[in-house]
């Protein structure tokens, strides 16, 4: 993959590169980012869109042999790029971008404005938008690598079972009965917690738990911040040690909760668009979706987190219960990312041709 990129930047000077999550994008892109240095670039900059991310590829960085400390690399959240970039005076020879499928917000925009000159790599796994947009506007071309399939039959990913419920069933008729949508054209929030935060319904998200998951950790993904603790309580009340981690979460809190869970003294982790993208933890033995979504990418995303390999891990056990199944497919369902990147496809339910 990286003689492919440095071929392709013979030509273009923008590339997107896909990868499936979970088979070591950030420790590629170090090693690019390494390669490049010894050669005629001076400066690189890598761009994360939230600021656990950061921390996280500083980490991956140093373990290759670049020090923050010698200026050559700097790694920054987009938040934090967008309120100091007037007061930063050296000009990168190449940005690289983490999680690209964000790279369309106007935040973003500003570095192919304002650093023209510098090449751009943007690393993802999902190339695609919900809205439909493709990415030939900012990137010149898309490198996709192997399939989530090949990986795991490779021995790169890790195995998985998968269990959804019925297409007749009394959760799936309540989300088909969801209309409204948000200003990303996904399911509103709102009415998601109002229709899914239930006693009744989580009840059935612990049943499920117990029944395909007993005595293993793992991630579930809610609807809201209310859902997610309302989840972690019951589950707890079960026996199942589980937090609750969200937004509101602080870092130093969020980083000792993650902590514990790595040293399995918490045993569910409950979460609000938190652990989607970027979340290195490989000894996840199940994922729980208890979030409707109508965004390939953001299913991609989270199923992708239980894929990691670990020592310990047969396979992880994927509980669908909002139904994800039935319109995206299994995790390792090919995808036409190239439609998708240069906006022929919709990265949506149907993903449809435009």
């Amino acid at each position: 993959m990286k003689l492919r990129l440095f071929e392709e930047w013979e030509f273009h000077r923008n590339v997107m590169v896909q990868m499936p999550t979970g088979t070591g994008k950030t420790h590629l892109l170090a090693a690019i980012v390494r390669e490049f240095l010894r050669g005629s670039g001076s400066r690189v900059w890598i761009v994360a869109h939230r600021r656990e991310l950061v921390d996280q590829i500083e980490e991956t960085v140093s373990r290759h042999g670049m020090s923050k400390e010698d200026g050559r690399v700097r790694v920054m959240s987009i938040q934090w790029l967008s309120r100091n970039r007037k007061d930063m005076y050296e000009e990168p020879d190449l940005i690289v971008i983490d999680e690209a499928h964000h790279a369309l917000a106007e935040t973003y925009r500003i570095l192919w404005e304002n650093y023209p000159e510098a090449r751009k790599l943007g690393m993802t796994a999902t190339p695609c938008r919900l809205n439909g947009k493709g990415f030939m506007d900012l990137f010149d071309s898309l490198i996709t690598s192997w399939t989530v399939a090949e990986f795991i039959g490779q021995g790169w990913l890790s195995s998985f079972d998968y269990v959804s419920i019925r297409a007749n069933s009394r959760e799936q008729r309540l989300i088909d009965s969801l209309k409204k949508r948000g200003a990303d054209g996904d399911y509103q929030v709102k009415e998601m917690n109002e229709v899914l935060n239930r006693e009744t319904s989580i009840g059935r998200l612990y049943e499920s738990v117990e029944r395909y998951a007993h005595g293993k950790k793992g991630i579930v993904y809610a609807v809201s911040i209310a859902h997610a603790r309302r989840i972690a309580a019951c589950y707890s009340a079960h026996g199942l040690e589980s937090v609750a981690i969200d937004s509101r979460t602080p870092a130093s809190e969020r980083k000792e909760l993650v902590d514990d869970f790595r040293r399995g003294k918490v045993k569910v982790l409950v979460n609000v668009d938190i652990f989607s993208e970027g979340f290195d933890c490989p000894d996840v033995e199940f994922v729980q979706l208890a979030r409707p979504t109508l965004s390939l990418a953001k299913y991609l995303q989270q199923v992708g987190r239980g894929l990691r390999r670990s020592a310990n891990k047969e396979s992880c056990m994927l509980i669908d219960n909002v139904g994800l199944y039935r319109i995206f497919g299994l995790p390792a369902r090919n995808h036409d990312w190239a439609a998708m990147f240069e906006g022929r496809m919709i990265g949506n339910a149907l993903s449809r041709a435009r």
